[in-house]
């Protein structure tokens, strides 16, 4: 069934190889982290929550009004990160469920959010996320543009998902879909999850979701209309922020 009580937690650090102090870049006003939070709450599916590696971070979650937790610094993924929020936040499991939203999300549609939860209604999958049809032929050559594999009816709006690649996959008729890395887990997928170490496929990709796929966990993808624009780079700040300025 669908889970009751879900937590959505982001994950945010400074450190970061193409845009250092990227979480604090301002926004419009407001710190790039804020304006993810508040996206986040906007989704109105329950408490929302910033796992930072940094204080600089959790301060300014907390004058915004929101909250936020200050986690360890030897993090080797997102995921790592919200497992340990969660032990800190929810000893005691009162959270069914956990959305790891990424931190660079700015311009995030709240009902992505929501979108990754519903998958969830099944009661077979272990973990929902997203995907969208690949419209610009460069993408389905561009390595950063990862793809879901994922079975399902032609034109259906979900489906499983049987792999995940850099590659351009799978051949044949049919459009490729672009994996977009928002998460819901179930509250002991994710606990499972964490504690595996990462598989050979996934560090073979690079993509920490082959690891869940590798430990026999169904994987539901949500086919939804658009990408949300990922903030990476200075050029993909400056588009943020164009964008926010026409809101």
């Amino acid at each position: 069934m669908t889970p009751t009580n879900p937590i959505t937690l982001i994950p945010a650090r400074l450190a970061s190889t193409r845009l250092p102090d990227k979480p604090l870049a301002d926004i419009a006003g407001k710190p790039m982290i804020v304006r993810v939070w508040e996206r986040a709450m906007a989704a109105r599916i329950g408490r929302v929550v910033v796992a930072a590696e940094d204080a600089a971070i959790c301060d300014a979650i907390k004058a915004a009004g929101g909250e936020a937790v200050l986690t360890g610094s030897h993090h080797q993924s997102g995921s790592d990160r919200i497992a340990e929020a969660l032990a800190q936040l929810d000893p005691g499991f009162a959270h069914d469920a956990v959305i790891n939203v990424q931190g660079d999300l700015p311009t995030l549609d709240p009902a992505l959010v929501r979108a990754s939860l519903s998958l969830l209604d099944d009661d077979a999958v272990d973990i929902g996320t997203l995907a969208a049809e690949i419209t610009e032929l460069h993408e389905k050559y561009d390595p950063n543009v990862v793809k879901a594999v994922v079975e399902r009816e032609p034109g259906a709006p979900r489906g499983r998902a049987l792999y995940f690649t850099r590659a351009s996959a799978p051949t044949g008729d049919g459009p490729l879909l672009h994996h977009i890395g928002l998460y819901a887990y179930r509250r002991d997928a994710l606990t499972r999850f964490v504690a595996q170490p990462p598989a050979a496929l996934e560090r073979a990709e690079r993509l920490e979701q082959l690891r869940a796929l590798a430990m026999g966990m169904r994987i539901d993808v949500a086919i939804v209309d658009t990408v949300p624009l990922g903030v990476d780079t200075a050029t993909d700040l400056e588009r943020a922020r164009r964008l926010w300025s026409q809101a």
